[in-house]
């Protein structure tokens, strides 16, 4: 994966991380949810929970893991950009929801780490 582009990277973590999720139960709603405040890199419904989900690639550890890389600024975008997608989208807003990252590492067959509840909103 390490030989794609920095962007063709990014959409084979995704669909890696989606793929990966699917086959644990959850369903995609949404890829890439956008707005001016953040993104949003997959919606997926868990059960009955809506999950915002993070997926971040990251070749080695040198500047730290791809779970580090979630930064506190990072959370809140993602958390502005989940209340976007329930005011357009309405009918998920009485649902609980949940952000979770999928950190992806390595090179060759690469090891994911799901992490449920990576993180809690503010306020």
């Amino acid at each position: 994966m390490s030989s794609l582009p920095a962007g063709d990277r990014g959409a084979a973590s995704e669909d890696q991380a989606r793929c990966y999720l699917e086959n644990h139960g959850l369903k995609t709603l949404n890829r890439n949810f956008r707005t001016r405040r953040g993104e949003i890199d997959l919606v997926m419904l868990d059960s009955d929970t809506l999950v915002f989900v993070e997926v971040r690639y990251r070749r080695g550890n040198r500047f730290g893991s791809a779970a580090e890389s979630v930064t506190h600024t990072k959370q809140q975008r993602i958390s502005s950009a989940a209340k976007q997608f329930l005011l357009s989208q309405k009918q998920w807003s009485r649902h609980p929801c949940r952000f979770d990252v999928v950190a992806i590492s390595g090179s060759g067959p690469v090891p994911i780490d799901w992490i449920k509840d990576a993180f809690r909103p503010e306020g």
